[in-house]
């Protein structure tokens, strides 16, 4: 159980830092709005994740804490084929990273929602509340998601995005 729930602590760690660096690379958006409560979400879950280790008597394992964050960071490295700006694909992968994080993390709030039941130390109406949050975030982002890939991918009708900005979420 540590390393199970440590593992998806390291996720939401580096998850949180993703939401944010999204928010602020598009403080102007039209959805500027939703990125800042997702953000304040994907917090939210992963304190949530912290308080129920501890009702669990799990141990915080805090150097995986950094390495959640050092991981989204190294990220960030990857090429885009753009050197000096953001890449219109930026949002498109940051997307789809998000919805695997999130698609995580639904499946961890099932996980301990299954058992639950029969272990006094968690509150199935907490877990409940937390997976409905989670299929929000994975609508909201799957919704982004089909939006961006109209606009960036090669045959979209959408004009070349060379050496442009990227487009809004």
């Amino acid at each position: 159980m540590s390393i199970y729930l440590n593992d998806h602590l390291t996720g939401a760690f580096g998850g949180a830092a993703l939401a944010r660096r999204m928010a602020d690379s598009h403080p102007d958006s039209r959805r500027a709005a939703d990125l800042r409560r997702l953000v304040r979400d994907v917090e939210e879950d992963r304190d949530d994740l912290v308080r129920i280790m501890n009702s669990l008597g799990v141990p915080v394992r805090h150097y995986r804490t950094w390495l959640g964050l050092a991981g989204e960071r190294i990220a960030r490295l990857k090429p885009n084929g753009s050197l000096v700006r953001r890449s219109p694909l930026s949002d498109l992968v940051e997307l789809e990273a998000m919805r695997t994080g999130v698609e995580g993390k639904t499946a961890l709030w099932q996980a301990l929602r299954a058992i639950a039941d029969t272990d006094p130390r968690l509150d199935p109406d907490d877990l409940d509340r937390l997976i409905e949050r989670a299929r929000d975030q994975t609508r909201t982002l799957k919704g982004w998601h089909r939006s961006v890939s109209s606009k960036v991918l090669p045959g979209s009708g959408a004009t070349s995005h060379r050496g442009g900005g990227s487009p809004s979420l």
